[in-house]
């Protein structure tokens, strides 16, 4: 028998279809971007039928009677999990084994008078009109119509725009959206590469040729060689999540825009690229209303207020604060920073305690604030592993110097955190140099002002805190930081005789949240 006509017409599972004949992928109907080898790879994980695939064994299928290396066939799983979005639990990594479909099939039998042309088999690029592999967003981007102009202002003037920022800021969600905007502007398409997957920077270059389909036939999967390929393209590649693989996300980036001058990149990291030509967006936390705010102000016309609003209504229909409850709504996303991913963690809980609840107990946040997204990555499923992700691609006197630096309620400037944090192993200068890299890691705040002054945000000062006890270190620095207060208004008491009054309290009042913490 002829081994197309075996060939089922169709194969089903969850909200997806195979179309084998035609070498397609259809999400609800609608065709999935994928290349050739990320196909085989899924056409071979189907037909093991929930059996554990070895990484030899794929790799022997796809690539046929060639030698490839391993992050060749982790590019491809990891392009279809990208494809399958919230439902790339599909593929499981069955450690030193190889990987598993998890899904039941449902095969659909070719119609008798199907035509003899099904079983030509059709490139997937081709085949479909689509010029992204963008995912679609699922639900509205709430309070940041202002970052969004200001991104797409960017993006038109530099080929190379950077969004910084903490975690759960946001960054994501505004570069991809951004990118959806821009999308009619690039003749050869948006491209998405997601490096949150990836355990090492060798893998960035196979990456990055995956998401934009770029079949490179034998040799290495070089950063150079993919800039090669991509000269005279006009697109826009979106590099997500740059912080864990930084120097091989720089390399690529400055790779491409010197080799093309049509292709745009924006990148999301915790930190700049420093590469040049390089724009950097700090995205901001979202707008909040002030401690004392007029009453005429109305908290819905904040973007944490009402992100907090929408998604506690996706919990409960008929959530309807009253101006008392969006008041105690406002108050928990200050608390919170106006961090978007702390407000919809904060928004779960609501619906079940209620406000005044939540917010009593904000002061345990790292207990409360779980139960993120079940299809989100693991950092972004509690407050607490957020932070934990950061802390963690610290280098260890960064570390040392970020916890230090938690004893601080409110700004401190240079001087202090010299002052606070230069015991022992950490000299001055490695704090001068370790603030630096916080700031550029977006774990520590600047405020504006002809004399520099730092801040932590309450959530991450709440979580260094706690890491500054574990080290047994708390008791030694908050006596280096009452000494040090004790010592700035001696001189103050000084200055108080010479001073003019409005100047000296200026200068001196907005110590008073370190002069309590001190005395505390």
């Amino acid at each position: 028998m002829d081994p197309v006509s075996e060939t089922p017409a169709a194969i089903d599972f969850r909200r997806f279809r195979v179309l084998p004949h035609r070498r397609e992928l259809l999400a609800e109907g609608r065709p999935v971007e994928l290349g050739g080898r990320a196909f085989d790879v899924l056409v071979a994980l189907i037909e093991a039928r929930g059996t554990v695939n070895s990484k030899d064994a794929l790799m022997q299928r796809v690539w046929a009677d060639r030698i490839v290396e391993e992050n060749n066939l982790q590019a491809q799983i990891s392009v279809l999990r990208r494809a399958f979005g919230a439902d790339r639990d599909l593929i499981r990594t069955v450690a030193g084994r190889g990987y598993q479909f998890t899904s039941e099939i449902h095969s659909v039998s070719a119609q008798p008078n199907a035509p003899a042309s099904a079983g030509v088999p059709q490139p997937t690029l081709a085949a479909s009109s689509r010029s992204t592999n963008l995912p679609e967003a699922v639900s509205e981007l709430i309070g940041r119509d202002a970052e969004l102009d200001e991104v797409l202002e960017f993006s038109a003037s530099h080929r190379l725009v950077t969004l910084t920022g903490a975690g759960g800021i946001g960054k994501t969600r505004l570069g991809l959206a951004v990118a959806h905007r821009l999308l009619p502007q690039f003749a050869d398409g948006v491209w998405l590469a997601e490096f949150s997957p990836l355990t090492g920077p060798g893998l960035v270059a196979a990456t990055v040729a995956g998401a934009v389909g770029l079949e490179l036939s034998g040799g290495e999967v070089s950063t150079q060689r993919i800039a090669h390929a991509l000269a005279g393209r006009r697109m826009l590649l979106v590099m997500d999540t740059c912080e864990h693989v930084i120097a091989a996300a720089a390399a690529m980036a400055e790779a491409v825009l010197r080799t093309s001058s049509a292709v745009h990149i924006i990148a999301t990291s915790r930190e700049p690229l420093r590469v040049e030509g390089e724009w950097v967006y700090p995205v901001p936390p979202l707008a909040v209303p002030a401690e004392n705010a007029a009453d005429q102000d109305d908290p819905m016309d904040y973007g944490a207020v009402r992100l907090f609003v929408e998604r506690t209504r996706a919990a409960e229909p008929h959530f309807a604060p009253d101006r008392r409850g969006a008041t105690m709504i406002a108050a928990i996303c200050r608390r919170l920073d106006g961090i978007p991913l702390g407000i919809e963690l904060a928004a779960a809980r609501a619906a079940a305690l209620g406000i005044g609840e939540l917010a009593a107990r904000l002061d345990d946040r790292f207990q409360m604030l779980t139960g993120g997204w079940r299809t989100a990555l693991p950092r972004h499923q509690t407050l607490r592993a957020t932070l934990d992700w950061s802390y963690e691609l610290l280098a260890e006197p960064e570390r040392v110097i970020l916890r230090r630096l938690a004893v601080f309620a409110g700004a401190f400037g240079l001087e202090g955190a010299v002052a606070v944090a230069a015991i022992s192993e950490i000299s001055p200068l490695e704090v001068v140099d370790g603030l630096f890299n916080l700031v550029s890691k977006s774990l520590v705040s600047t405020e504006e002002g002809a004399v520099a002054r730092y801040r932590l945000l309450d959530t991450m000062r709440a979580y260094g805190l706690q890491k500054l006890t574990e080290s047994g270190e708390l008791e030694a620095v908050a006596r280096r930081h009452a000494e040090y207060y004790r010592d700035l208004f001696e001189r103050a008491e000084t200055e108080m005789e010479v001073r003019p009054a409005t100047e000296w309290l200026a200068d001196y009042g907005r110590r008073i949240d370190n002069l309590r913490a001190a005395l505390d």
